[in-house]
């Protein structure tokens, strides 16, 4: 039944599933009906060829775009948002394009490729355009094109606190890559303030409407951070792995899974947190009213 009506399960992370195109609105459906009034999209297609450049990405006939169109138009008080990253579609699996040989992020290469697929995604009708890849100078880049092309409604969260944590681990189950190497050149070292501080000022004055920290519960220092230096929302991701941490504490009979859940989500809006992007939001469509 699950994989009939949710599609298929994710190993990693136990109640969740790759939704095909097939299931997507039978899936988002009941959800509306309790309250669901936002998604993010990430593409994680099975059978595709990948290449250097992730072409791919923002393919017209691809997953996003796609996905895009129907829950416009399935939806139209939906607000629909698109990560926008490489790695799900390049051949080496960074989020960036790479230097010939293999040396190395090319980020000046790599920032007009991700420009690139986010418009492709503001074109299919994307309310926002989220870029993950921690590419300097993404931001404005995004936002220029946006206003040559007259898309000032279309908003643009950055993930600019993005750092190299353990806790993306159940994910890569989810998005599997071809990654050579680790992401640690561009993501952030976990120990430092100062470069997260620095990549979301950047990025705010690049044009961000919103900023993000990824991920969230270990990370509520900079959350308090980023709430009293930036004057635009902020928004936090508890990540697969820390989904992955009460959902199995929970299984074991460590704790409870709804007060552990929402004391989670309370303490990351008490750091300074406009925004969460969580697992748990279809259960959260339940307890909430309650």
């Amino acid at each position: 039944y699950q994989r009939r009506v949710h599609g298929n399960p994710i190993q990693g992370l136990p109640g969740q599933y790759h939704i095909g195109l097939d299931k997507l609105e039978a899936f988002i459906e009941p959800l509306v009906r309790k309250g669901l009034r936002s998604v993010i999209l990430f593409g994680a297609p099975k059978s595709i060829n990948k290449d250097a450049i992730g072409t791919p990405a923002d393919d017209i006939n691809g997953p996003v775009v796609l996905a895009v169109k129907k829950l416009r138009s399935s939806f139209p008080d939906l607000y629909v948002a698109c990560d926008v990253c490489l790695c799900a579609y390049t051949s080496h699996g960074h989020c960036g394009l790479i230097h010939e040989g293999g040396a190395g992020i090319n980020n000046k290469e790599s920032v007009k490729r991700l420009t690139n697929v986010a418009m492709e995604y503001a074109n299919a009708g994307a309310h926002m355009v989220a870029p993950s890849d921690m590419m300097d100078g993404r931001i404005g880049s995004i936002r220029k094109a946006l206003q040559e092309k007259n898309m000032d409604h279309v908003a643009l969260m950055s993930y600019s606190a993005k750092y190299a944590s353990v806790l993306y681990g159940p994910f890569r189950s989810a998005c599997s890559t071809n990654l050579k190497g680790d992401r640690r050149d561009y993501q952030l070292p976990p120990a430092s303030t100062t470069l997260g501080r620095r990549a979301l000022i950047r990025d705010v004055e690049e044009g961000a409407d919103f900023v993000m920290i990824k991920p969230g519960s270990f990370y509520l220092d900079i959350v308090k951070e980023a709430k009293q230096i930036c004057n635009v929302p902020i928004a936090i991701y508890q990540v697969s792995g820390e989904y992955a941490m009460i959902y199995h504490a929970a299984k074991a009979g460590a704790l409870d899974l709804q007060p552990a859940v929402l004391e989670s989500l309370i303490c990351m809006r008490r750091a300074g947190a406009d925004i969460i992007l969580t697992y748990f939001t279809p259960q959260l469509l339940d307890w909430i009213p309650n």
